[in-house]
């Protein structure tokens, strides 16, 4: 095997076998190996890996389990295993990667102390509370969860009373009654992938060469999913119980792919992109993340300007148009300016206190993208970004639902030289697709 275990050797090893049809003859000889020495986590890992490559997740669940309880490490080797998946392009081993150790962290068999590191919020509590009611209202959970939801409430109300920002730990003893369910995976809906993913009402090479011959590398297209993959998406978020990330303001809650924001259908619309546009992402910049947020009914603007850790990004809306009450916003406001290559993430990802002041001072120029169902915008990762002003219709099945893929690496986005200035493309605006064009011809 070879010491240190390497994450990316791993995967292209059963990458290999399972493309060569040796899958069970080598599951057979890392079993044997396994059964000789109990404690080879070496071969329990690439065991695990080659099931999964194998679509055989229920016989790997056990191997991670053990391995999560018997190694100093834990699955911190994990985030490696599924950044070479990614690297390597095998989306589906990535998807079953991000669902197994999603389970582990969040699933029926998880540590509730563990589970318990995310704090209480009011938004987060209200958020459950609607979907286990909406979940019972499809018949997915039973009716011993209108206990449950009760609980939620006690719970909630007694953060309310302090504010609605009030933050708390969880108490596995004083909050007995949600310790069981709270950040648990009790529902992931199963999502697989549909005939296509990408609606054919937009043109890839139109929107790749407005991407590739203007500054700053803004573009944004409608129908941008067939409506069978927009629907299903739709549904997945707001069935899935994966929305775990509350550190958010304003009530924002996030989902990344170790949460279980994964299924066959993200990862069919995250590798139908990158087939779709070779020139912009294709084998150059590879999947690094993709991440959900949903939000609602009303955030300030400007509240969230940052810049993104990647080469491209892909931001698109699903819930329906109807639960926007300002056609005008609600979308996306990208500024002509990138995040200095000499700044650290926690600083273009989060200090408003210097962003602000950067933009101001370079003249910066930016570009709304007002909110539509089924619009994505592409955009240069590294330009400074913020959502709208968002004033969504109260109710569960209204909150606005983002999704974001990210690929490639910020320091290597070679499609535009760095910027040194706010400088913008002569002409029609490179952010304006052609749907939109007609779209609007349409009204």
């Amino acid at each position: 095997m070879g010491t240190p275990w390497d994450a990316g050797s791993a995967v292209a090893r059963a990458r290999e076998a399972v493309g060569a049809g040796r899958a069970r003859d080598a599951a057979r000889d890392l079993g044997n190996a396994l059964r000789a020495g109990p404690e080879d986590r070496y071969a329990r890992r690439e065991l695990a890996l080659l099931l999964i490559a194998s679509g055989r997740r229920d016989e790997a669940l056990p191997l991670l389990r053990d391995e999560m309880r018997t190694g100093a490490d834990g699955l911190a080797w994990a985030p490696d295993v599924l950044k070479a998946a990614l690297e390597q392009g095998d989306f589906p081993l990535a998807e079953g990667c991000g669902s197994l150790f999603a389970q582990l962290r969040w699933g029926a068999f998880s540590d509730p102390a563990e589970r318990s590191a995310v704090p209480l919020s009011v938004p987060k509590l209200q958020h459950d509370i609607d979907q286990m009611h909406y979940l019972q209202h499809l018949g997915v959970l039973g009716t011993e969860y209108s206990r449950v939801i009760d609980a939620y409430r006690t719970v909630r109300d007694r953060l309310a009373a302090r504010g609605p920002a009030a933050r708390e730990p969880l108490s596995l003893d004083a909050d007995l009654g949600i310790a069981d369910t709270y950040n648990r995976l009790l529902h992931v809906r199963d999502t697989p992938r549909v005939a296509r993913a990408l609606s054919r009402r937009w043109d890839p090479a139109t929107v790749e060469e407005r991407y590739l011959s203007t500054a700053p590398g803004v573009v944004y297209v409608d129908d941008f999913l067939t409506a069978e993959a927009l629907g299903e998406l739709y549904r997945f978020c707001l069935e899935s119980t994966v929305w775990s990330g509350n550190r958010y303001a304003h009530g924002r809650l996030g989902a990344i792919m170790q949460d279980g924001f994964v299924c066959p259908l993200l990862m069919q619309i995250a590798e139908e992109l990158r087939d779709a546009l070779p020139r912009l992402i294709g084998d150059r910049y590879p999947l690094r993340q993709m991440w959900g947020f949903k939000c609602g009914p009303e955030v300030p603007a400007d509240v969230t300007t940052h810049a993104d850790f990647a080469a491209v990004n892909v931001n698109f809306w699903v819930t329906p148009d109807e639960a926007n009450t300002d056609e005008h916003s609600g979308g996306l406001v990208v500024h002509d300016i990138d995040a200095p290559l000499s700044w650290g993430f926690d600083t273009y990802n989060g200090r408003q206190d210097l962003i602000h002041p950067f933009l101001r001072c370079r003249r910066a120029r930016s570009m709304t993208i007002p909110y539509r169902q089924n619009r994505a915008v592409i955009f240069n990762s590294d330009l400074f970004h913020a959502s709208d002003a968002i004033r969504f219709r109260p109710g569960y099945e209204n909150l606005r639902i983002n999704v974001t893929m990210l690929y490639g690496d910020r320091e290597e986005e070679a499609h535009h030289p760095r910027l040194s200035g706010p400088e913008a493309a002569a002409g029609r605006p490179a952010w304006r697709s052609a749907a939109l064009t007609r779209a609007r011809a349409r009204r």
